[in-house]
């Protein structure tokens, strides 16, 4: 894995620094490699099948951690999306007959009966 510093691209094809969720994404790749690995070299023995199953334990993690963090940025964008338009529909009604605020409120008497 080569980390060019002019371009901070992986292997020249994935720009780490500016894509989000991919730093985490293969931080957690490379974790998941070497918890896989090792867990199954101490429970085989096997030093070439070990690192089939670390390489795979690191796509699995890599792509798992990925689209897990891109539906919740996805999500996030969504909600913020709906803040936001409820806030400029705050803005815009406000004070008018159309206010959704004023809609269901009903004068309370103001004193005890």
């Amino acid at each position: 894995i080569c980390f060019c510093k002019e371009s901070n691209k992986l292997l020249g094809i994935l720009d780490v620094q500016n894509t989000p969720c991919a730093r985490e994404a293969i931080l957690h790749g490379a974790g998941g490699s070497v918890a896989a690995g090792l867990l199954y070299f101490l429970a085989t023995s096997r030093v070439k099948r070990s690192f089939d199953v670390g390489f795979a334990g690191f796509m699995v993690t890599t792509l798992g951690s990925w689209f897990y963090c891109r539906m919740n940025n996805a999500k996030l964008r969504v909600q913020q999306r709906l803040i936001q338009e409820g806030i400029k529909n705050k803005v815009a009604y406000e004070g008018t007959v159309m206010d959704p605020t004023k809609k269901g409120k009903a004068e309370a008497p103001s004193g005890p009966s």
